[in-house]
């Protein structure tokens, strides 16, 4: 659907401005994905396999959280761009390697697919939910319903960027009512852009399964990981 919208305004790679292409192939390189174990719920790195302290002390309430590469260069400047510029066929090019992602190392069963929403005084100063730009075509992709009213932030909350772990978590505290009638007993998978210390995900993934999914997976793009420098989306 691109071709001609190309010829008339050259794409330019979201993680290094190369011209001609959204992502490049030199950026694809140089992703950095998640390396080594990580804990079978939350995804954190770690030195061994199974469940992590934090998990072990408080079951997260989805099933697992995935990221599908670290939160630095180039794929932090690629989500900058997503998020404040709009960029249509950069998320179409991202849901694509997530839908990759998904098959050839996750393979979950999923029948649904929900963004984290924003609220709706950021969507209306932004105009649009950047990570819907990745998860409407991921759904496309796999085939799974997409479906962004079944969950809704119903308490504007402050940017979590600079946060405390603690104030990540009370600040997206009851920030999130889903809609039960539309995801009674589904599968549904929970998409976001960055995960860092997880609370967001924490939080609306509990309130869809308290309002009748049948389970919930969550998937973002990016994890910040402090070891690679990226411990603040």
């Amino acid at each position: 659907m691109w071709n001609g919208l190309d010829l008339l305004f050259p794409p330019i790679c979201g993680g290094c401005g190369k011209k001609g292409v959204r992502w490049c192939d030199n950026c694809q390189r140089n992703l950095l994905v998640v390396a080594g174990p990580v804990c079978d719920r939350c995804g954190e790195p770690q030195k061994f396999a199974g469940l992590c302290k934090n998990c072990h002390r408080s079951r997260p309430p989805y099933q697992a959280l995935r990221s599908w590469a670290v939160f630095s260069d180039p794929l932090r400047p690629a989500l900058h761009k997503l998020k404040y510029r709009r960029d249509l066929g950069l998320g179409e090019v991202l849901a694509c390697s997530l839908a990759e992602y998904i098959e050839t190392s996750l393979r979950w069963d999923i029948e649904m697919v929900v963004p984290v929403p924003l609220s709706d005084q950021r969507l209306s100063e932004r105009g649009y939910n950047q990570v819907a730009l990745i998860a409407q075509p991921l759904a496309m992709l796999e085939r799974w319903d997409y479906v962004p009213k079944a969950l809704k932030r119903v308490r504007h909350t402050r940017s979590q960027v600079g946060l405390s772990i603690q104030k990540r978590k009370d600040n997206v505290q009851n920030a999130f009512k889903a809609n039960p009638r539309l995801i009674a007993d589904k599968k549904i998978l929970l998409v976001d852009d960055v995960a860092t210390t997880g609370a967001t995900i924490f939080s609306a993934s509990r309130c869809l399964v308290e309002a009748g999914a049948r389970y919930v997976y969550a998937l973002t793009a990016a994890r910040a990981v402090s070891r690679y420098g990226s411990d603040a989306a």
